[in-house]
């Protein structure tokens, strides 16, 4: 029966602390510079928020807040300090790589933009992909006038490569 339902504390509950994107073992945790920028203010927001705790008063609830946000910081420095940062302008123009940002055509005529980004800055849903995503590593390597197939829960999709530009990806 649930602690909650039985009247006890549930400051007894265990620590849960969602985990950061994860990062297939043995892949470098590549970043692009804007990637990195942001790991950095996370880590400073974090800090100040710990500092704020320190001082604050409590009892079991802070120690708890404090607890849970030293989880979150070791998570985050451990991937700060395994960051490797891929400046965009470095690859090749014309080839997807790290940092492309992708402009792909489906046989429909539908178009859809992606940037490919370390696996901390991925959000699909603004267009940026991690570039450990499936679709990502269908486009590895590919070039404009290329088509990649990508297998969906829908079956497999061919989509044209129209356009590879590295534009977006330090923004």
């Amino acid at each position: 029966m649930s602690k909650a339902f039985k009247g006890e504390d549930a400051s007894e509950a265990p620590l849960v602390v969602p985990p950061r994107a994860p990062l297939p073992d043995g892949q470098p945790n590549y970043v692009t510079p804007r990637g990195m920028a942001a790991l950095r203010t996370e880590h400073e927001e974090l800090s100040r928020e710990r500092a704020r705790l320190e001082g604050a008063e409590g009892g079991e609830d802070r120690t708890r807040a404090m607890a849970a946000l030293g989880l979150r910081l070791a998570s985050l420095e451990e991937r700060l300090a395994s960051a490797q940062v891929v400046d965009p302008a470095g690859q090749p123009h014309d080839e997807v790589r790290f940092g492309a940002t992708v402009t792909l055509r489906s046989d429909a005529g539908d178009e859809r933009r992606y940037t490919l980004v370390g696996v901390d800055e991925a959000d699909a849903k603004v267009g940026r992909l991690a570039f450990v995503a499936p679709l990502a590593r269908a486009l590895l390597g590919k070039r404009a006038g290329d088509f990649a197939t990508v297998r969906t829960p829908r079956g497999e999709e061919e989509w044209e490569i129209t356009r590879v530009g590295y534009d977006d990806a330090s923004r």
